[in-house]
């Protein structure tokens, strides 16, 4: 099972609480994580986009780095660990993206990637005057899938001439050529996000949203199954969740209910509110679960207990059929990784071949 890390590119991680640790993200501190993640021989690490947060508080979300170039400055100080940066595709037309990525992977020597975000939140492009719509809601898939072919036709030819209802490119041009495959991640959790992962995607992440235990993941790694039967092509299936975990289930617990007594109702109304603009949402997709979730300050699937506890949950998920992967946060990241490196992974069935890395 490979295992991936979701880097804290925005301040306090993926914990909407007051109780929580609280940390502003910086190139040092993402440094330091990604290549503590590389020693203990994690597979990736993928920043987010994130262009406003939700305020409260906690101003959750509210200072943020960017993911192109932060991923840049991690590609220049790695060696094996591969990267995943994301782009909104409503900012920057996709063969800029191009050929961002290519010089990327020229950084990183093929060890480079690209997540697709086709946009939830209109507040992030309201204040910058490019929000198309609410008609974006219903089309967002098909402008996605116009924004990979052109990728793809540039990364695999050097040129573009796709004509779509979306972009149309005249003998559009890049070069060099990237020294590796650039594989593309999605995140859609609909059946329709999941359509177009199947389709253009190599990986899709599910968000663990609304879950509790790692089985309740299966349905939905069929249901990319489903979709790539379809489609013809292979396109993995990467579970997020959280890790919080300490010597003793019941230590880990009281970490967590800390942070749960904490949790930031102004900062999740901000979110909600704003997920609700999506008036047709499907109810599996990642902004139909945010809107029906419990008042808790992380809604993704949470592994909270001793290192043994998460260590068999672990290889519970990774029995799945279909799942390739996790990706995983930590309450704090430092610690967690240190924790998860020494302490959980050694542990591991899936992982045994790199208990030696411990």
């Amino acid at each position: 099972m490979q295992v991936g890390v979701f880097i804290p590119i925005g301040n306090n991680g993926w914990l909407i609480s007051t109780t929580s640790p609280q940390y502003m993200p910086s190139f040092d501190l993402n440094r330091e994580i990604t290549q503590k993640a590389e020693r203990y021989g994690l597979d990736f690490a993928l920043s987010m986009i994130k262009l406003r947060g939700f305020g409260g508080e906690s101003q959750y979300w509210d200072h943020n780095l960017e993911s192109f170039t932060l991923m840049a400055g991690l590609a220049a100080v790695t060696t094996r660990i591969k990267l995943f940066a994301s782009v909104a595709v409503l900012t920057i037309p996709p063969a800029i993206i191009a050929r961002m990525a290519v010089t990327v992977d020229s950084i990183s020597k093929g060890r480079f990637g690209v997540n697709i975000v086709s946009g939830w939140q209109k507040a992030e492009y309201e204040q910058m005057g490019i929000w198309p719509g609410e008609e974006h809601f219903a089309r967002r898939y098909e402008y996605c899938g116009e924004y990979v072919q052109v990728m793809r036709d540039l990364w695999a030819t050097g040129v573009s001439n796709l004509k779509g209802d979306y972009f149309r490119m005249e003998d559009c041009r890049v070069s060099p050529l990237p020294v590796a495959p650039i594989e593309i991640i999605a995140a859609g959790q609909s059946n329709r996000g999941m359509r177009f992962a199947a389709e253009y995607a190599d990986y899709n992440f599910l968000s663990g949203s609304g879950m509790n235990t790692p089985q309740e993941l299966a349905p939905h790694v069929e249901r990319l199954r489903t979709a790539t039967a379809v489609s013809g092509r292979k396109c993995g299936a990467l579970a997020l969740m959280m890790i919080i975990a300490d010597e003793t289930d019941e230590a880990a617990m009281r970490k967590w209910d800390h942070y749960c007594a904490g949790t930031d109702l102004e900062a999740l109304a901000w979110r909600d509110s704003q997920a609700a603009a999506d008036v047709k949402a499907e109810p599996h997709s990642t902004v139909g679960r945010m809107v029906r979730s419990e008042r808790l300050p992380t809604n993704m699937l949470r592994l909270v207990g001793s290192y043994a506890t998460v260590a068999r949950l672990l290889d519970e998920v990774a029995e799945i059929p279909g799942l390739q992967g996790v990706m995983l946060t930590f309450d704090d990241y430092l610690i967690g990784l240190e924790q998860f490196g020494m302490r959980i992974q050694p542990l591991m069935k899936s992982r045994a071949k790199l208990a030696i890395a411990a």
